[in-house]
């Protein structure tokens, strides 16, 4: 596998487990050159439930897809998602020693420290720390506050959390499966680099990825995140009402909802009947498809409304954090029939379905732009922006290693440089990277 140059996003979702291939192509864009596919068994709802099943998932879907690329994939960028992850908002502030120099980003480094300091629940973690604005000596809404002078460093957070045995299980079962975590991403924010805007996150929108066992939501406003939700719902449980309510097996079950599949009930005539064949030798039966879409149409609403409460929940209804660009649907569940006219009609916001083909090369497989690899396209950009990060690390280095007189204050900006752009989900993998080193 050629360093620097090919990055895989591995996708592990409750229905399907995704490892995608790509590279930077001289435009820029993300060339997919392999995406691998199997069915994901031994995980509910976006937490493992079953290392084994898991494991074997993982290989299936990332044979297919070196077989696909001709390339031999060593490393990961893996999403993490499920219905442990919360967010919340905090406020935290550091007063500096001296207010005669400027502030700089080890001030900032300092704050965020602090913030990872804060006392969570047992077992759970903070995963990303997320500055919304700054506060400077009392003056209010500083996006950037290198360079300024000033005493006392206030900041309003967005803290993710989630807990640290599911994230250690995503793990082992990379580990096991022969692969090397290069790091980890909060899916929803994956998903929202794939398919977002940069004029949208400015204008205010909310992401809602529909995946199979989860639905998540991202909200950007002024470009920031803002609110970030897991919903603990998805197509699953509609496959799983279809199956209850018609009395069919759960394989036609999910047929029936992605051929005949309504979300909104009114669409259907009382006489448009599908024939299902009954089960060995029994008479065939008969659904109407008024009442497959009204057994749809009741957990879509009920999903959507969830959603609202937490866009609500951030705020949305004040006119300062008003969501200018409305809703993006993506995930599989997003290609429900009508689901954006629904969405529309409960929300009142603009609603469009997100295609992850804004980053992609031109001429991209069709199915590869479909909102079904959204996160695995964003965690394929996830990783190549980690190598690019690398690489300029490593230019800067060797610029050092050539200027031998001021070498150690040359290092020393270095080393400020790596340590700022670190995120916490770099540390946190290299943590969980240690935790399975250390338990073999």
């Amino acid at each position: 596998m050629e360093e620097h140059n090919i990055s895989v996003g591995l996708d592990i979702g409750t229905t399907k487990i995704v490892a995608m291939i790509g590279r930077k192509n001289e435009y820029g864009k993300v060339e997919i050159l392999g995406v691998g596919k199997s069915k994901s068994l031994g995980v509910h709802r976006g937490v493992v439930n079953n290392i084994t099943q898991t494991i074997q998932s993982i290989q299936q879907a990332v044979q297919e897809a070196e077989a696909a690329a001709s390339e031999k994939i060593s490393e990961v960028t893996v999403g993490i998602a499920g219905q442990h992850i919360r967010s919340l908002q905090h406020s935290d502030y550091i007063t500096r020693a001296n207010s005669e120099l400027v502030i700089d980003e080890a001030d900032i480094d300092r704050l965020i420290n602090q913030v990872h300091k804060l006392v969570m629940l047992p077992g759970e973690e903070i995963i990303h720390v997320l500055p919304q604005e700054f506060k400077v000596d009392g003056q209010a809404e500083i996006k950037e506050p290198i360079g300024m002078y000033g005493g006392r460093l206030e900041a309003n957070f967005h803290v993710v959390v989630g807990q640290v045995s599911s994230i250690r299980n995503i793990g082992r079962c990379v580990k096991s499966s022969d692969l090397e975590l290069e790091g980890i991403t909060l899916e929803p924010l994956a998903s929202a680099n794939a398919v977002l805007s940069q004029e949208e996150k400015e204008a205010g929108v909310a992401l809602i990825d529909i995946g199979g066992g989860t639905t998540d939501l991202a909200v950007f406003k002024d470009g920031i995140i803002r609110h970030t939700a897991v919903i603990p719902f998805g197509g699953n449980v509609i496959t799983e009402d279809i199956k209850e309510g018609c009395s069919i097996i759960e394989k036609q079950a999910e047929l029936l909802k992605m051929k005949f599949g309504s979300a909104w009930p009114g669409e259907n005539k009382d006489n448009e009947i599908v024939s299902i064949p009954g089960l060995r030798g029994r008479d065939p039966k008969e659904i109407t498809l008024k009442n497959l879409s009204k057994i749809i149409h009741a957990r879509v609403v009920e999903i959507i409304e969830q959603v609202y409460v937490e866009i609500k929940n951030y705020g949305h209804e004040e006119q300062k954090k008003k969501l200018i660009a409305g809703i993006v649907l993506t995930g599989g569940g997003s290609q429900l029939k009508h689901l954006k006219q629904l969405v529309e009609y409960i929300t009142g916001m603009d609603t469009r379905i997100g295609y992850p083909n804004e980053h992609l090369a031109g001429g991209s497989d069709e199915e590869i732009a479909s909102p079904l690899f959204a996160t695995a396209v964003g965690l394929v950009m996830d990783g190549l922006k980690r190598q690019d990060r690398k690489m300029a690390e490593e230019a800067v280095e060797e610029t050092v290693n050539e200027n031998e007189a001021s070498e150690e204050d040359i290092k020393e900006v270095v080393n400020e440089v790596q340590k700022e752009r670190r995120s916490f989900l770099d540390k946190l993998t290299e943590r969980v990277k240690d935790f399975l080193d250390n338990a073999e």
